[in-house]
């Protein structure tokens, strides 16, 4: 490995790194967020969703960009917007600001996200990009393993800012060593799709909306109702357009693969099951049932150590394994795992999620390795960014809209259920905040009531990812490139 070789690798990781630790560290980081800026529920939903929306709608055009102007320019530029954002995130004294902030981030970490993987293919060929890439796999599933713990640390001893201002002096390193150290690259150049950029996001925005105030203004208002009928014609007239125009954002073309639909998704259902409950997991476990932050991210280790070790394994097994097998199978183990924690009530400890966190942990570790090799094994060489950048896309947008309705779900089902205080300030403030000591077992019954319904709900989704896995995703789908290995005497 050359020299240029190991400080790409070093930039695109700790870039990545920091990405992803920004992400896990901020679901610690809510409860003390809401009590600081007084927010509501759906300022909560925002903080998370404001990011996820803003990545998701330009992930696919940050590429277009990435292979007209260079590769390593929008990534240093992604990374510079991430940390100048993780700046405002800091400073933010309101939750307007907050949630703008984030909506900045995503957009920086679409820049990151949609040349980190493109950098290191230019640099590495053959087995060297195998090992590559094997060492980005592994610093993403430490991300997420010690990001609860990093995220309980520093709000519970520093402040819930600092999650934001560390990534300030790992940013500007990271900047001057890209700058310095990793090779320029450029791919096809086409036009970016404006057309497409705008009725996409446009309708992602204006759906996710109506998901997050549909409860407080009312399903049947004139806003709501408007908003919804414009999410769906955005993306009628998007999808009728990347069907026509020469250049798309999103090559419709690539869905008549079974396989790429299947892992499609699979992505989505992964993001909006399991890493949508992390949400209100944490407003669980540090409001209903309070926990210290620190205390709170201990207690997702198990899934969060499972997911890092079953990957690597999961990795390996795709050279073995038919991977619908892998993949459905994970899905599976995710869905079983959120019906196993769907058995909460108001005496419940932590503990009671425990099985669920190791079945679910496994399942996510097991998924993700076949999720991101069929994305780009089904589809040609030139086209494997487009593959890559569709199936993150449908990740993000999973996150945002399972976030945003199960909010709304909770929302409703606590209505009937909360002995006082309007649902939103309840799941915001917690029981002692709200409703006033002496009655936390009243709010817990309730709670836990209405999140056993979302568990159900979750692991349900689930389930039907895998199904989309195992009857979709076909071995004879995958090109030469990029298929594993069929086993021998096996049949997929």
């Amino acid at each position: 490995m050359t020299s240029s070789q190991r400080w790409t690798l070093t930039a695109v990781c700790v870039a990545t790194f920091m990405l992803l630790l920004d992400i896990t560290v901020v679901n610690v980081a809510l409860p003390a967020i809401s009590a600081d800026l007084d927010t509501e529920f759906s300022d909560l939903q925002w903080v998370v969703d404001a990011y996820a929306l803003s990545l998701a709608a330009l992930l696919l055009t940050a590429g277009s960009l990435a292979d007209v102007l260079g590769r390593r320019l929008v990534f240093v530029a992604g990374l510079a917007l991430f940390t100048l954002a993780s700046l405002f995130c800091g400073l933010a004294g309101s939750p307007l600001v907050l949630e703008l902030a984030r909506a900045l981030q995503g957009i920086g970490a679409a820049g990151m996200f949609a040349t980190g993987l493109a950098l290191l293919a230019a640099n590495f060929q053959g087995r060297q990009r195998g090992t590559a890439f094997g060492v980005w796999g592994a610093v993403t599933g430490a991300a997420v393993a010690v990001g609860p713990l990093v995220g309980g640390v520093l709000v519970e001893h520093v402040s819930w800012e600092s999650i934001f201002f560390l990534n300030l002096p790992i940013g500007v390193a990271t900047i001057a060593l890209a700058l310095t150290q990793v090779e320029e690259s450029k791919g096809r150049a086409q036009p970016v799709d404006v057309l497409g950029v705008a009725t996409f996001s446009g309708s992602l925005f204006f759906g996710i909306f109506a998901l997050v105030r549909g409860n407080p203004e009312g399903w049947g208002s004139p806003l709501i109702v408007g908003f919804l009928a414009a999410s769906v014609v955005l993306m009628a007239v998007f999808l009728a357009h990347e069907r026509r125009t020469a250049a798309p954002m999103l090559e419709l073309d690539l869905f008549r693969k079974r396989a790429f639909t299947g892992a499609a998704i699979a992505a989505f259902a992964l993001s909006a099951s399991m890493f949508s409950m992390f949400l209100y997991l944490t407003l669980y476990i540090q409001n209903a049932l309070q926990y210290e932050p620190l205390e709170a991210g201990l207690r997702f280790l198990p899934i969060t150590l499972l997911s890092f070790v079953a990957a690597p394994i999961s990795g390996r097994l795709t050279e073995r394994v038919p991977v619908r097998y892998l993949m459905g199978g994970g899905l599976t183990l995710v869905g079983v795992g959120l019906l196993l924690m769907a058995r909460l009530d108001a005496d419940s400890e932590w503990t009671a999620l425990l099985p669920g966190f190791v079945v679910a942990g496994i399942g996510i570790g097991l998924t993700n390795p076949p999720l991101a090799s069929t994305a780009i094994g089904v589809v040609p060489p030139q086209r494997s960014g487009m593959g890559s950048g569709i199936n993150t896309t449908f990740r993000q947008v999973g996150i945002a809209v399972g976030i945003a309705g199960y909010g709304a779900i909770f929302q409703h089902l606590l209505e009937g259920e909360l002995p006082g205080g309007p649902p939103g300030e309840v799941l915001a403030g917690g029981s002692a905040a709200v409703l006033g000591r002496g009655r936390e077992a009243e709010y817990l019954a309730g709670y836990t009531s209405a999140l056993n319904d979302l568990f159900l709900i979750g692991g349900a989704v689930a389930l039907l990812g895998a199904l989309a896995a195992f009857t979709l995703v076909r071995q004879s789908d995958f090109v030469a490139h990029g298929a594993p290995a069929e086993p021998t005497g096996g049949g997929a």
